[in-house]
């Protein structure tokens, strides 16, 4: 019984050690990610630097390279807690060796002495010949034949589990070396951080004499998204009324209260693309091949301005200069849209799901066209202050939805 327990012990803690080499090689593609987020970051903000004309967008930046450290240094912390728990594990386990082998060596060492004792052939002749019968001669035959076979097995135990001793020690060492270069990775990055921050607070404190400017700007700003947003509004009604009228005339004896402006009656063709769509919820592509998001959902605090708060429809994604918008899935572009000479916008329909790509200078599909997931739809704008953004909504019927619950890894 105690047998079968260490056995199910070591099965667990095999199953447990594998189960964290698996999440080790998650997290060490995860950091590689986030370290290369980090670099187009720098590199985004370098040429944000060159072309800037308002400080605040330069604070954005850095914002974010803030937050990619922060979580870079949050990964690091996660490996190195799973290299903890795997460098127990095997110590554990060099523990029991090292008691297992004690055991064997004296239980050798007393057989090797007895050994001796009645190393003769004449002992050993003399110990039969004693036999009082023939069986009990047998069984001493067999005895001796055992004791030597047995005496080969353990000289054998303990030279494999000495090996084995020995493979777990190097592979201390290893996770060792391996614990003391994230703990030192992460002593770095915490230093790096500290003075991205205080680089930050010190370039904040520099433009807080602008405050006045720069609130009526944001005012202005969100004025234009607010007018924007009811334009998307009312062409997303008129998408739904479009769909409902081709429903209705596809089922004519459905009541007419099921069709209304705000919800689409899916048909049996929409309702597939609207299932597949909310089953890709949290693993949907990026709109863009690179980039971050320089304003997120909803309402939220000024990022030099805390007291200022500024609403968002959907989430404003920094990219580079020359980048395309591309559909996040398969669906119908159900709109072009023109919001100003130099600002365009793509509306396409997943189901009763619309995502909307806004601050395109040029569009590549027009309004009917069937899509593909991460098809190019357009070429993001850029505008005189050197900033390359993208605007992205996902809406189910009227109601707005947080892209960072739709897309992977946001």
């Amino acid at each position: 019984m105690r047998k079968f327990l260490l056995s199910l012990f070591f099965l667990c803690t095999a199953t447990l050690m594998w189960g964290q080499d698996s999440q080790q090689e998650k997290l060490e593609k995860r950091k590689a990610e986030i370290q290369q987020e980090i670099l187009d970051n720098e590199k985004l903000l370098q040429s944000v630097k060159k072309k800037e004309k308002s400080a605040v967008n330069v604070i954005i930046l850095q914002n974010n390279k803030i937050k990619l450290k922060e979580k870079l240094i949050r990964t690091t912390e996660k490996q190195t807690k799973i290299l903890g728990n795997d460098m127990y594990i095997n110590q554990m386990k060099i523990n029991k060796l090292n008691r297992e082998l004690a055991v064997l060596k004296e239980d050798y060492a007393k057989m090797i002495v007895k050994s001796y004792k009645s190393r003769s052939e004449q002992s050993r002749a003399m110990f039969l010949l004693s036999s009082e019968n023939f069986l009990q001669a047998y069984k001493r035959a067999q005895y001796m034949k055992q004791y030597t076979s047995y005496r080969k097995m353990q000289g054998e135990e303990i030279k494999s589990k000495t090996e084995e001793l020995v493979g777990y020690n190097e592979k201390l060492d290893i996770q060792k070396a391996a614990k003391k270069k994230l703990l030192a990775e992460n002593t770095k990055e915490k230093q790096s951080l500290e003075k991205e921050k205080a680089a930050q607070l010190k370039l904040v404190n520099s433009i807080k004499k602008d405050k006045k400017k720069i609130t009526a700007d944001i005012k202005k700003k969100q004025q234009e998204s607010r007018a924007i947003d009811r334009q998307i509004d009312r062409l997303i009604r008129e998408a739904i009324a479009a769909a409902n009228r081709k429903a209705a005339s596809e089922n004519p004896n459905a009541p007419v209260a099921a069709y209304t402006s705000s919800k689409i009656v899916l048909t049996a063709e929409a309702k597939i693309l609207a299932d597949n769509f909310r089953a890709n919820r949290g693993k949907l592509p990026w709109p863009v091949e690179k980039g971050f998001v320089s304003l997120g959902f909803g309402s939220q605090p000024h990022p030099v301005y805390p007291s200022l708060v500024v609403h968002n429809s959907g989430v404003e994604i920094t990219t580079e200069q020359g980048s395309n918008a591309r559909a996040v899935f398969g669906g119908e572009v159900t709109s072009v849209i023109v919001l100003s000479p130099v600002n365009k916008a793509v509306m396409i329909q997943h189901g009763d799901c619309f995502t909307v790509y806004q601050n395109l200078s040029s569009v590549f599909v027009t309004k009917g066209e069937k899509v593909n997931i991460k098809q190019s739809l357009g070429k993001i704008r850029t505008n005189g202050e050197g900033k390359t953004i993208l605007k992205f909504t996902i809406s189910q019927n009227t109601t707005y939805n947080n892209p960072a619950t739709w897309l992977y890894n946001m």
